[in-house]
């Protein structure tokens, strides 16, 4: 029998195709949600209008990460994953421990409770799709 080497199962394949949609919903919203905010009333909430950006352009990198499937595109999308997850939790615990630092919501605000819990579900989602297509021997 002729081994033919590592497997590696796409991320772009099977359930990582609603992932990625979701990412790009994700994307599209806080994109949408933040550019309006930091352009009409930045000086209101700055640290929670600019969260959400950041949350944004994280949303789309791990979005293109996965869709590429690559390993380069696995390691985006793990970075991206990763950074999210720490990201929602701290500004979820910081969103309720001090409210003055949040006088708005941001898409991470309260570990995603304006979006259904999905901020905080998504990267858990994403960490262990990466994980399943990870290299197999």
């Amino acid at each position: 029998m002729v081994e033919t080497g590592p497997a590696r199962r796409r991320t772009n394949s099977g359930p990582g195709r609603l992932l990625i949609a979701v990412y790009l919903l994700f994307a599209i919203a806080a994109t949408s949600r933040a550019g309006l905010q930091i352009a009409t009333k930045l000086d209101e909430a700055p640290v929670a209008y600019l969260l959400s950006g950041v949350a944004a352009l994280i949303y789309i990198v791990a979005a293109v990460g996965l869709a590429r499937a690559g390993h380069t595109g696995r390691r985006v999308a793990l970075v991206c994953c990763s950074v999210e997850l720490v990201g929602v939790v701290a500004v979820g615990i910081l969103s309720l421990a001090d409210k003055e630092l949040f006088p708005d919501e941001t898409v991470w605000s309260q570990f995603g409770s304006g979006y259904g819990y999905i901020p905080l579900v998504l990267p858990v989602l994403g960490l262990i799709w990466l994980w399943r297509t990870r290299l197999t021997r």
